[in-house]
């Protein structure tokens, strides 16, 4: 059986790993060259996502454990510092490193790769996917796996019978821009790596960290933007920031990455979508490398039990399934704690942050945060914060909506039909959607 990997993502890779060791055919279509598989950068990532994709662990020369965040409120008065246990620490790698990783492991389970391939279009036969359109002609398969991200130019050319959204859409993919600064010299840096919320009032965040003789900087928002915008916003960190200087070492380029809830149905006949293609990433931080990662081996499972050889939707509900059970269901309620800060105000969030009712325990995300029970810790302190929570009532109402949305979050993943139909799935998707809009 034939499978193609449309794009090369993380979690794509993987999972035609595994199917190749199963004895599939499997082929990976990628638009860069070898050499330019991955961004110029740094990732942080759960590392028991490396046992997950069966990955071997990393030398000790490729890896370090991340450094804590502090997270700076709007007005930058306030920060508040993670704690996060050293058994909980994610570890740090240059995005080019985890590829070779993967790329290697997937050839030596004989994955094939063919690379500076433009994806243009999936190949439909009536209602099924049957390949994908590329610049270099059009390539069939028994299944495609669809790792080409956030914006998938496969999905986006799904026709509407197969009920899979297209696009993200505002408020679901931020617009990021990072680059690596040279050092100024001077006094030590105390925070290493400061996040800044809402920077300039602005929907978005910024973040500055010293990376050893170079400073790391990114800037993520909701809306486009430009290198000069990109470069004056470099201008205001630097006022508070001496250490970042202006000859860019490495990066300086422009990336969409989704913050959404986890797409509604993951498959259709001879299709699947994962990692941001499947909009996997953590919705708060848009961190997607570790579930996509995790999530290979549970595609690559419903793939190889199909007993019977169709790939079509019914037999691949398994994998929506599993995701949702092991991944999805958590990660959705997190989409509404993001657009809580796309909703709430500068001034609300510096009180926040300047009244302690956001607390360290809140902003420390650890590799094991994979949903909003992560996320809430009950402390000896909540009355006293939850007194002066209440004295700003637009707020309360706020997070009031926000408490709303997780409860029919909770309840809708609890109601996906445990078997396909397209009646089914097409109702229960549109009530999932509608929560976000």
């Amino acid at each position: 059986m034939k499978i193609i990997v449309a794009g090369g993502g993380h979690g794509g890779i993987c999972a035609g790993a595994f199917l190749a060791q199963a004895g599939f055919d499997v082929t990976v279509y990628e638009r860069n060259s070898r050499k330019n598989m991955g961004y110029d950068w740094t990732d942080i990532f759960d590392p028991k996502a490396l046992k997950a994709a069966g990955l071997p662990f990393p030398e000790k020369d490729k890896f370090e454990y991340k450094t804590d965040m502090t997270f700076y409120a709007p007005s930058e008065q306030t920060a508040i510092r993670q704690r996060v246990p050293e058994n909980e620490l994610e570890i740090k790698m240059e995005r080019r490193d985890i590829y070779d990783l993967i790329i290697n492991h997937a050839e030596s389970c004989g994955v094939k790769f063919e690379y500076e391939v433009n994806i243009e279009a999936p190949i439909m036969q009536g209602d099924r996917v049957s390949g994908i359109k590329t610049n270099r002609g059009d390539f069939c398969a028994d299944m495609v796996i669809d790792a080409c991200g956030c914006e998938s130019p496969v999905r986006a050319g799904l026709p509407e019978c197969c009920m899979i959204e297209k696009h993200p859409k505002k408020f679901e993919k931020f617009y990021v821009y990072r680059a690596f600064y040279n050092k100024i010299p001077g006094e030590e840096v105390k925070d290493k790596y400061k996040v800044c919320l809402l920077p300039e009032g602005k929907l978005g965040i910024g973040w500055v960290a010293c990376e050893g003789d170079y400073v790391d900087f990114l800037i993520g928002r909701f809306e486009p933007f430009d290198t000069g915008e990109a470069e004056r916003t470099a201008d205001y960190f630097r006022k508070k920031n001496k250490y970042l200087g202006r000859e860019i070492k490495r990066g300086g380029s422009f990336v969409e990455i989704p913050v959404r809830q986890p797409l509604s149905n993951l498959v259709c006949d001879g299709y699947a979508a994962i990692g941001d293609s499947a909009f996997m990433t953590v919705p708060i931080i848009g961190s997607g490398i570790a579930n996509s990662l995790k999530m290979s081996g549970v595609l690559a499972n419903a793939i190889i039990s199909d007993q019977t050889k169709t790939y079509c939707a019914e037999t691949l509900w398994q994998y929506q399934l599993d995701y949702y059970k092991k991944l999805g269901a958590s990660l959705a309620p997190l989409a509404a704690i993001k657009l809580l800060l796309v909703r709430i105000s500068p001034a609300q969030l510096d009180y926040l942050f300047d009244c302690e009712i956001l607390t360290w325990r809140e902003m420390t995300i650890t590799a094991d945060t994979t949903g909003l029970a992560k996320m809430i810790h009950p402390s000896a302190d909540l009355p006293k914060r939850a007194l002066s929570l209440i004295k700003d009532k637009d707020l309360v109402k706020k997070l009031l909506k926000v408490v709303g949305d997780v409860g029919k979050i909770a309840l809708v993943c609890a109601a996906m039909p445990k078997h396909y139909s397209k009646h089914a799935v097409k109702s229960w998707t549109e009530k999932y959607e509608n929560i976000f809009k």
